[in-house]
């Protein structure tokens, strides 16, 4: 998943791995088999399916097992996907519920001040007078734009929305998020 641009980035190059990156990301998951002659559903979670094309290797599972791409075709809400060494049902029902994984290196360039959720999870937050507001623990979704959830040392959270006017600046290097916290955003205003 990608998240909000923000035009008032010091950090641009969003689509190489930073240190501390993994090394893998998950981009779906394996359903149930399809037809009889080796195709396999497969949940898309990846903001970009298009890269999963024919010749394309993913990697499987907990141990990274490669497969490369043979054929993929839309299928409801996600993909049909057949792989090098999978012919038949049996073969195939064996990756069943398996998450797939592309490579970080991989993955698509983003543009100037957008980055993918994982690179902020786990960012500290600073806001404006220097004070840590903790980290960013999950990212909320909502459609119009992305809620960091911050959490401090002793749990308080605190729900900052990711709009221009209260990112201030994202620093991948520095591992850190600038904010301008507008009235009534903490608690205790």
């Amino acid at each position: 998943m990608k998240s909000t641009p923000f035009p008032l980035q010091e950090d641009s190059d969003s689509g190489s791995p930073t240190p501390g990156e993994p090394e893998f990301l998950v981009v779906g998951k394996f359903g149930k088999p399809h037809g009889i002659h080796g195709e396999i559903v497969m949940d898309v979670y990846t903001d970009f399916p298009e890269r999963l094309q024919e010749g394309v290797t993913i990697f499987m599972g907990p141990k990274f097992v490669p497969l490369q791409i043979i054929k993929r075709r839309p299928h409801a809400r996600g993909l049909l996907m057949t792989f090098d060494g999978y012919q038949t049902r049996d073969e195939v029902a064996e990756i069943r519920n398996q998450l797939v994984h592309v490579r970080t290196a991989d993955r698509p360039q983003l543009e100037a001040g957008e980055y993918y959720h994982h690179q902020l999870l786990g960012l500290n937050v600073i806001d404006e007078d220097g004070n840590s507001l903790g980290s960013i623990e999950r990212i909320l979704e909502t459609g119009a734009n992305d809620v960091y959830v911050v959490k401090d040392e002793i749990g308080t959270e605190l729900l900052v929305p990711g709009i221009e006017s209260v990112i201030l600046r994202i620093d991948l290097n520095n591992n850190q998020m600038l904010v301008h916290l507008l009235p009534g955003l903490r608690s205790q205003e």
